[in-house]
């Protein structure tokens, strides 16, 4: 068997590493998109991107013990901001998959961030229905205020909006949506690498 000489050898070696590298990172698995158009699919289906993405609204809103809070806060993570109310069945149905969403995404820079629409007197209501939906935690805008001061104003109840680690407001999703499976899952992922 005839050698190659030593510089077709090193010319052989060097295709071959090249030929490698090329194909190997086709062969990982399927790595997540950062892409949140592209899980636009399946229970999140919905989601809409926003046509111009801002920073999020400065609107106060109030928790369980009637302190101020602002989505500021939530800086550095990637949020899931739910409007609902008791009143509006969807949302209702929806609740207990955000509770599944805020379990799975536990101890990740993530925050789910239910906000009750529930006028004044329904406050005590909202907030009941919410501790049975642990580990969510109960804020409250009986005013609208923030689904008036997003860009465009949110036209419906549930009306879910993305923000990414950098205080910007990515995406939404109007209606109700299934929160508890892989492709709400994906959508958060991608969220956090979002910036």
């Amino acid at each position: 068997m005839a050698r190659a000489p030593g510089g077709a050898r090193a010319l052989l070696a060097g295709a071959g590493l090249a030929a490698a590298l090329y194909v190997i990172p086709g062969c990982s698995s399927n790595p997540a998109p950062t892409d949140l158009k592209s899980l636009a699919t399946g229970e999140m289906k919905s989601l809409t991107l926003e046509a111009q993405p801002g920073p999020a609204p400065t609107t106060p809103f109030v928790d369980a013990a009637g302190k101020t809070h602002t989505l500021a806060e939530f800086k550095g993570k990637a949020v899931v901001v739910n409007l609902w109310a008791t009143w509006c069945a969807p949302c209702v149905q929806e609740m207990p998959t955000l509770a599944k969403l805020a379990s799975e995404t536990k101890g990740q820079p993530v925050a789910i961030v239910p906000i009750s629409l529930d006028r004044e007197d329904d406050r005590a209501n909202a907030q009941s229905f919410i501790a049975k939906r642990p580990p969510l935690p109960f804020y409250n805008d009986p005013k609208f205020a923030l689904a008036y001061a997003l860009q465009p104003p949110a036209q419906g109840l549930p009306t879910t909006f993305l923000i990414d680690p950098s205080g910007v407001v990515r995406a939404r999703v109007a209606g109700g949506a299934d929160w508890s499976g892989p492709d709400a899952l994906r959508v958060v992922e991608a969220l956090q690498k979002t910036r």
